[in-house]
């Protein structure tokens, strides 16, 4: 078995940050009370490789100050599962079945869902092939069987989708979704979960990008305002 040594926290993000970076760019640069990934002219880049509730106070405040802001968040299209025993050595190694979209970056928007549209900010998608490390945590995790992620790793960039706006941002929706419809019609044609698409159609009104347009049974059917 391989040893991987003692795993270093973050290591995800620190991977992005130096991806993403440009010649020239502010590395953790102070901006209004607060430390900033990177400043690039007078853009303001935010690595964000977990799930934005934390973040909602800081972006919130800088687009007050009048700054623009971007973003970024990773989405694994591709992902291998590497458990690691207590002894920091691989166990096993497998590809998970699962494989994200750019629509799951729903699940995180629905932190600020009235901040989607706000001019001056934007959401880079970064579509990646990633190594997901897990170590054995008895009690914790329960749907995995006590196996907690510890670190993801970076393997490769497969792709990115900036979204600068609301025209963008209802683009998502599927070219082959009916005029009017449900979150069950949008999971069906998107491939994602329920939840997911419940969470989109959650952002897309909360922006004014759909409306309701009367019920299917107990379900709220839905249309474009534009």
């Amino acid at each position: 078995m391989t040893h991987i040594g003692t795993l270093r926290e973050k290591a995800l993000h620190a991977a992005l940050k130096q991806w993403y970076q440009q010649p020239g760019d502010m590395v953790e640069h102070p901006v209004d009370g607060y430390v900033i990934d990177l400043v690039r002219d007078d853009l303001l880049i935010e690595i964000q490789t977990t799930g934005f509730a934390g973040m909602k106070k800081k972006v919130s405040k800088l687009l007050a100050e009048g700054h623009r802001i971007r973003i970024v968040h990773p989405i694994a299209v591709e992902r291998t599962i590497v458990k690691v025993g207590e002894d920091g050595t691989i166990i096993s190694r497998r590809r998970s079945p699962k494989h994200g979209a750019v629509t799951d970056i729903f699940t995180q928007l629905i932190s600020f869902p009235g901040l989607v549209v706000a001019a001056d900010l934007e959401v880079d998608v970064v579509l990646t092939d990633e190594e997901e490390y897990r170590t054995h945590s008895p009690g914790k995790a329960w749907r995995r069987n006590g196996w907690v992620i510890h670190e993801r790793r970076l393997q490769k960039v497969l792709g990115s989708a900036l979204l600068t706006s609301g025209a963008e941002l209802i683009d998502l929706l599927p070219s082959q979704i009916p005029e009017t419809f449900t979150t069950a019609d949008l999971a069906a044609r998107l491939g994602r979960p329920r939840r997911t698409a419940q969470q989109m159609a959650y952002c897309l009104r909360s922006a004014n990008l759909i409306e309701p347009s009367g019920k299917q049974g107990n379900a709220i059917k839905y249309r474009r305002t534009h």
